[in-house]
């Protein structure tokens, strides 16, 4: 059946919901020393948004004009967004953490009239480039009187705007009455973990199914408080900010991922969603937290999880929980879990995580402390979210059922194909590049290879690119493994798995570094470096352990057979992840090109 959208246009969506509820709480933002929350009202954005979109207007801004946003997550991400859209305008997203030859390119490419920036910072990035902006509109800062192209701040932007609206007051009604499903709302560019950033043309038809079939799953509701914290420059920030709109979420919006865990107590959300990444720290850090305080804390705190664990995996397999473990487990809950619990605010009711792939292991501890993870899929091309495990329906490795009437299709291959309203129409000024990335009869190949069940349930096994194969001709599935080893060892913070034509499979490892000094205080090691520690037998000897660990649970030829620690982090700007937390493979065996091949010295005669 398919699913009614009563909505022509985000626009039309938002100021609906500005109607519905006009004095409903909205958005909210930290107080400045982040004890309590400030909020705005339906209205009081509604008010700000079509104020911003008169004055793009007045800058030449008109429909399906891109304007760019090179910003950190925050209230202002969200006003200036909504109101691009309801000028009729695409938003173009860009990462604050570009590198400036990127983020010129991807506003170059897209045409944008108007950029705007967090910052003067921000907005140097373009500087000296060739492209089609007019105006710099600066989130924080003043202005540059003589900056080529021309600045304004956001407030002088809004004031613009409030005196168009005050000489045509139904300016922004009519424009939003001329949007229709078809237009373009987003031009995101995909992070890509080869070559150039793509852009990925998305409808207001696509986003406005998203909100709708969000709120048929039973994870949203008006009565939640969400905790928005996620990079509104990915589609997984915009997908959500549709479902926020269509239900009327109250949501408090703060990019500063180091402040998270804090301010978890403050915020006391009852929804969150997040990357793996996340997931993967809180896990360490309360694996180490509950292991490294040794006696009988340590024994508690195993004994908790086997108890938490057993009890989710009779769950899992259909089977009855029994009246002794269920009193256990309370046991286990009151000791241990209630800690993670008031930790992250008390009150979460639901977690969702996407962008990329969750370790069971890691899905399993979340559930036996009675925080399960809703595990979901989907692409930047396919707006974000397709597939999401329900409440009370939860399959673990899995991401769960299809959303509205999204159709699903695995190729002979195992690939994953979609089709429906989410899907992009294609890419920006690449015909030759979306051609080939749908199927004769329209359907889009997502590139990863999984598998549906009876039930609907999605489970995938590695992006069709990334697989591996030995030179004796066995295929590895890298993402896999490297979940499992997060899973195994709490103090990783990147894995990456090289094989490719090798005869055995090698691990680079990136240790975290709260863990990894957390670890290393009070001992031999304590008060060393992070890069010493890392290069210190001892701690080699600590991490070939969970190797070991590792291979027991692996086939015979995807095994580990060695693996180096590296002596920092992956990072953004040295291009070895993008900002979603992808591996660029190629990027990082460019970069530890050495010690990969120092790990596979000797195998071959040397001439």
């Amino acid at each position: 059946m398919a699913l009614e959208v009563p909505y022509r246009s985000i626009p039309d969506m938002f100021l609906k919901r500005v109607a519905a509820t006009p004095n409903g709480r909205a958005f909210a933002v930290p107080t400045a020393d982040d004890s309590a929350l400030t909020w705005l009202t339906w209205a009081q954005v509604g008010e700000r948004a079509t104020a911003i979109a008169a004055g793009l207007r007045t800058l030449g801004v008109g429909l399906e004009d891109r304007v760019s946003i090179l910003s950190g997550t925050r209230l202002e991400w969200i006003l200036v967004d909504l109101g691009i859209n309801c000028a009729g305008a695409a938003t173009t997203t860009v990462y604050p953490t570009t590198e400036p030859e990127d983020a010129a390119y991807i506003v170059a490419d897209s045409g944008s009239k108007v950029l705007v920036a967090e910052n003067p910072r921000q907005a140097l990035k373009l500087a000296g480039a060739d492209t089609s902006v007019g105006h710099v509109v600066l989130i924080d800062g003043p202005a540059d009187a003589g900056a080529t192209p021309a600045q304004l701040t956001l407030a002088e932007l809004e004031e613009r705007g409030r005196t168009a609206l005050a000489e045509n007051p139904g300016m922004i009604d009519d424009i939003v009455q001329g949007i229709t499903p078809e237009n373009v709302a987003t031009l995101i560019y995909t992070s890509g973990t080869t070559g150039r950033p793509k852009g990925v043309q998305l409808l207001h038809h696509g986003w406005t199914w998203e909100g709708v079939a969000q709120a048929d799953l039973g994870l949203f509701e008006a009565t939640d408080l969400q905790y928005l914290w996620l990079p509104l420059s990915h589609s997984f920030g915009k997908t959500l900010l549709c479902g926020i709109i269509h239900v009327g979420v109250p949501t408090y919006v703060d990019g500063r991922v180091d402040k998270l865990v804090d301010m978890l107590a403050v915020v006391k959300p009852t929804l969150m969603c997040a990357a793996p990444r996340i997931f993967e720290k809180v896990y360490n850090r309360a694996v180490t937290n509950g292991l490294g305080a040794g006696g009988a804390k340590a024994k508690i705190f195993a004994w908790a999880v086997a108890t938490g664990k057993h009890k989710v995996r009779l769950e899992q397999a259909g089977k009855p929980v029994g009246t002794l473990l269920k009193a256990r487990y309370a046991l286990a809950e009151k000791l241990v879990f209630s800690k993670l619990q008031a930790r992250l605010g008390g009150r979460l009711r639901v977690l969702v995580s996407g962008s990329a792939p969750l370790s069971r292991d890691i899905a399993e501890f979340f559930a036996a402390a009675n925080l399960p993870i809703m595990e979901g899929y989907g692409l930047t091309e396919t707006s974000a979210a397709n597939f999401v495990n329900r409440m009370g329906r939860l399959k673990i490795g899995t991401v769960g059922q299809a959303l509205g009437d999204l159709r699903c299709r695995i190729d002979a291959d195992g690939e994953i194909l979609l089709k429906g309203a989410p899907v992009m129409r294609g890419y920006h000024n690449l015909p030759k590049e979306t051609a080939e990335a749908f199927t004769s009869d329209g359907f889009f190949r997502t590139g990863d290879i999984g598998d549906l069940d009876g039930d609907g349930y999605l489970r995938i096994t590695d992006r069709k690119k990334d697989l591996v194969k030995t030179s004796g001709g066995k295929y590895i599935a890298p993402s896999h493994i490297e979940g499992m080893f997060k899973a195994v060892c709490p103090y990783t913070s990147q894995a990456v798995v090289v094989g490719q034509s090798r005869n055995f499979v090698t691990m680079l490892i990136s240790l975290d570094e709260d863990s990894i000094m957390g670890w290393a205080k009070g001992g031999p090691l304590g008060g060393r470096t992070y890069e010493e520690i890392c290069a210190a037998p001892d701690t080699e000897r600590l991490i070939a352990g969970y190797v070991k660990e590792l291979n027991e649970k692996l086939n015979r030829w995807e095994t580990i057979k060695k693996f180096t620690i590296l002596p920092r982090d992956l990072s953004i700007e040295a291009g070895e992840i993008t900002p979603s937390m992808k591996i660029k493979r190629r990027g990082v065996e460019t970069n530890f090109a050495k010690e990969i091949d120092k790990m596979y010295e000797g195998t071959l005669a040397q001439i």
